[in-house]
């Protein structure tokens, strides 16, 4: 069995309990969280989240890149959220390399050329979290009332670090 069929059959008994469909797309505690895609982060169990609680962004890097300022403001004009939580981790991938040195990987594992893609690679996660809650922050495109605070996720004890 493919990774594809067990995901199915796993939704399979998913949705034979399932009892959520009518929660709103807006999120009742009214914030949104933009965090990394690595496996050993659940954003949902590290904030003490429930289904419908929170708007959830994931890219690699918890970075705030031009589209995730365009959810954001989606989040924020169409569905209500009030601010937003940045939440980087300890041990990133992105973390200590360059996007140069990530195009010559590509170039020699795929004979690719990367040039134009910014990976957006990072020296210091927390430096990397500051600045994307500044992004946030003064983004043109949501109010000065929009909030965002900046954490780091340590991957080894499960605990939120504030950035300031």
């Amino acid at each position: 069995m493919g990774i594809a069929d067990e995901v199915l059959e796993a939704n399979r008994r998913y949705a034979e309990s399932f009892a959520k469909g009518d929660l709103s797309p807006a999120p009742a505690r009214r914030f949104a969280i933009v965090t990394c895609m690595d496996a050993r982060l659940d954003p949902m169990k590290v904030a003490g989240l429930e289904d419908g609680d929170a708007h959830v962004i994931r890219n690699a890097g918890a970075i705030v890149t031009d589209d995730v300022l365009r959810s954001l403001v989606v989040s924020h004009m169409l569905l209500g959220t009030q601010e937003a939580l940045v939440i980087g981790h300890t041990g990133c991938g992105l973390e200590g390399v360059t996007d140069e040195q990530l195009r010559q990987r590509l170039a020699a594992a795929a004979g690719v050329d990367a040039s134009n893609v910014t990976f957006h690679a990072f020296p210091r996660v927390r430096d990397r979290v500051r600045e994307s809650v500044q992004r946030i922050r003064e983004s043109p495109l949501l109010p000065a009332s929009f909030g965002a605070s900046g954490f780091v996720y340590d991957v080894r004890s499960g605990r939120l670090e504030p950035v300031a």
